[in-house]
């Protein structure tokens, strides 16, 4: 994902910190990882849920950005559960 800069909100820096995901890791995870589902609707930006991994294991990044100055806020960051998602964590589990 193209972003200008990266912020990051009250709510993922929680997030990350109950779940020792270092902010370097999230950025790289912005860059490299997949998209795997699109919001566009959201507000007040559009926002997109990134898979990427931290070393072996899974991340899901939901990110939103603002297309006027495309600046991505961290919404959120969790590992996604191997019970509600599928073996490669790109599809949940019906």
């Amino acid at each position: 994902m193209d972003c200008s800069a990266v912020r990051f909100t009250r709510h993922a820096f929680e997030r990350m910190f109950e779940r020792s995901v270092a902010p370097e890791a999230v950025v790289r995870i912005i860059r490299e990882g997949e998209i795997i589902a699109s919001y566009p609707d959201d507000q007040p930006f559009p926002s997109v849920l990134i898979l990427g991994f931290e070393r072996t294991e899974p991340l899901h990044l939901v990110v939103a950005r603002d297309p006027a100055s495309g600046t991505c806020f961290v919404v959120t960051v969790y590992r996604p559960d191997p019970a509600l998602w599928s073996e490669d964590f790109k599809t949940r589990r019906p």
